[in-house]
Order: structure tokens, then C-alpha cells, then sequence
């Protein structure tokens, strides 16, 4: 071979590697994001665009009907960060997933609600027996519907609890083939308009069984994509700030109530009735006892206990602290 024809060799070939590597830095610079439909003000973030402008990022939005189905996608590796209810995330420590939960999206309070149809007969917790009850399995819904029937002595072998995602059971209540449901909105505003809230999130809670929606991540990814964490949380905390100082006079009409019903199918007469409901904890507050600083990891130690005698997990983790992170939101508040 000559010494043209090798020079244009190694050229071709270190072109073909620069390109294979520029194609794997342009995909270090892109996460998949597992969604679903609670209105919460991340959904502000996500029709902005404000994050992938801060990063240069593309961000996959992915629309999950289940904080289970969240899980089982970021466990597969497909998706990198996703947003899971406190029950579907304990299932995934437990098992040992190599997840950090470093946000609380939502102290659910009030926003998840058992519902029983009119004419059910149905006015407590003890009139479940014999009756259809849908919730999605997993859910934070199931575990506080489990643990509520237990507080009130229900014998849980005497309710037919029926595993149903969300748009199931806005059909299956459409239909009435079933007599109660535990759920959340949208599906939960719609059903109201034919129903009796019986307990909600928020009453259980109180009880000893409380519940939030968090926001997690694959923890090794999060560790080489640091910047992208900080900037994330920033955002996230600017959207909370946005909803509690203008939150209150949103209309049907405002951009912001298009925006979170755009991203969650809700009707826009919902929305803000709905986001009331719920409690968007602060900066301060994700680091307080009560959710980073120690109560997340505390509810997932009570969650666990619940869904191992559920037979949902084969064990209990001595300590669920290991499952949750303050870096970024410390980060982020150094960082502003």
C-alpha cells in the first residue's frame, strides 16, 4: 500500500471515530423522562422548555399511566428519571433498583380520594364489603386504601379490589361495573360529579399512613450528569414558586392552566381546583424531617412493611435513607 493510500486510510478511519464519538457525546446529552397525569407544576417545566434551554439537553417526555409502569421502564434502563408515587418507588428500593428519590413533586394531602358511586350504598369504609373497589395497584391509592380498610377493621378478603389504571377506571365507572374507587385526578374530578368522597389521602394520612409523589432518578446517571440534576431542580422550584404566588387566579383560560391540561388530559376547569388539593413543598421544606431530611425514607419503611404482608416485595430494607439524596437541592440552593 502506498503512503497516500494509508494516509487516506487513517483519515477515513479517524473520521469514522470522531463521528461514532461525537455520537455518543450527543446521546450523554439526552435523558428520557417517565411522566403521568397529576397536576403538578413540573408540568410548567415540561412545556417550557426552560431546562433543555439551561442545558442543551434533549428531554424525552414519556407519558406513564402508573407509577408501577414508571418503575418497570426506568428499571429496563430505558428511562433515566421518572416521577413515581411513595408506593411504586418503595416497591422498586426494595427490590433494590439503584434509584434516588431527590425531589418531592407533591405532599398528595387531599388529592387522591376514595369515591363511592351513587346509589352504591356505600358511606364508609366498612360498607366496602362485597363491593368492587378499583385502584391502580401498587399506587399510593392502593396502599392507602389498604391500610384504611385496616385501620377501620375491614377485612380486606371481603372487597373485591380490583387492579385498574387510571383511564380503566374512568371506563369501568362510566359503565358501572364498579362501586368505589380510589384514584386521583383527572379521573378523580370527573368521578365526583357521580359520587360521595369517602376517606382521602389526606385523612389516612393523618392516621399514620401518609403519601407523597416524588421525582426520581437512576442514581449512577444522576452522578455523571450532575450540572443537568442542578439545573432540573432549579426549575422545578421556580415552578413551585410560580404556582404559590400566582397559583390562586389562574382561570381556565390562563397559559398555565393550558399548559398542565395539555400535559395531562385534564379539563381545564379542573385544573385549579384539582392543584389545590395538593401541597408543593419549598426549597426549605424538600430538606426538612418531614420529606429529604428523614419522613420520605420513614412513609417507604411503613409502605414496605405493608406491601411485603401485601405480598407485593419479598423484603424489607433496614433503612430507605440509602434511596433518597438532599445533593441537588443543596446544590441548586447554593447555586442561585
Amino acid at each position: 500500500m502506498n503512503m497516500s493510500r494509508r494516509l487516506t486510510l487513517q483519515l477515513s478511519t479517524l473520521a469514522a471515530a470522531c463521528i461514532v464519538s461525537g455520537g455518543a457525546f450527543a446521546q450523554a446529552k439526552e435523558v428520557t423522562f417517565a411522566h403521568q397525569d397529576m397536576l403538578v407544576p413540573l408540568r410548567l417545566v415540561m412545556e417550557s422548555g426552560e431546562v433543555e434551554k439551561a442545558t442543551g439537553y434533549k428531554i424525552n417526555w414519556r407519558m406513564f399511566n402508573g407509577g408501577g409502569d414508571v418503575i418497570r421502564a426506568m428499571a429496563s434502563g430505558d428511562v433515566q428519571m421518572g416521577e413515581t408515587g411513595s408506593s411504586p418507588l418503595t416497591a422498586a428500593a426494595s427490590q433494590g433498583q439503584d434509584i434516588k428519590l431527590f425531589w418531592i413533586s407533591a405532599d398528595i394531602a387531599d388529592a387522591e380520594a376514595l369515591v363511592a358511586r351513587n346509589g352504591s350504598n356505600i358511606s364508609s369504609m366498612k360498607d366496602l364489603q362485597g363491593k368492587k373497589v378499583a385502584t391502580p395497584f401498587v399506587s399510593t391509592a392502593h396502599y392507602q386504601l389498604m391500610a384504611g380498610m385496616k385501620m377501620d377493621g375491614v377485612d380486606a378478603k371481603s372487597v373485591n379490589v380490583m387492579n385498574m389504571r387510571p383511564p380503566e377506571i374512568a371506563a369501568a365507572w362510566e359503565r358501572g361495573d364498579i362501586d368505589a374507587t380510589f384514584i386521583w385526578d383527572p379521573v378523580l374530578s370527573k368521578i365526583k360529579g357521580n359520587g360521595k368522597v369517602i376517606a382521602t389521602s389526606g385523612s389516612i394520612g393523618k392516621k399514620g399512613a401518609p403519601t407523597f409523589e416524588g421525582i426520581v432518578v437512576n442514581a449512577k446517571w444522576a452522578e455523571a450528569n450532575e450540572p443537568f440534576m442542578i439545573a432540573f431542580v432549579k426549575a422545578l422550584n421556580r415552578a413551585n414558586e410560580e404556582y404559590k404566588a400566582t397559583g390562586k387566579t389562574w382561570t381556565a383560560d390562563s397559559a398555565q392552566t393550558k399548559a398542565m391540561a395539555k400535559w395531562t388530559k385534564a379539563n381545564p376547569a379542573d385544573v385549579g381546583p384539582a392543584m389545590a388539593l395538593y401541597t408543593f413543598p419549598t426549597y426549605a421544606e424538600q430538606l426538612s424531617p418531614t420529606w429529604l431530611g428523614g419522613g420520605a425514607a420513614k412513609a417507604m419503611a411503613n409502605t414496605a412493611a405493608f406491601l411485603k404482608e401485601q405480598g407485593r416485595v419479598q423484603e424489607v430494607k433496614p433503612d430507605y435513607s440509602a434511596f433518597v439524596t438532599t445533593t441537588y437541592v443543596q446544590k441548586a440552593m447554593a447555586a442561585k
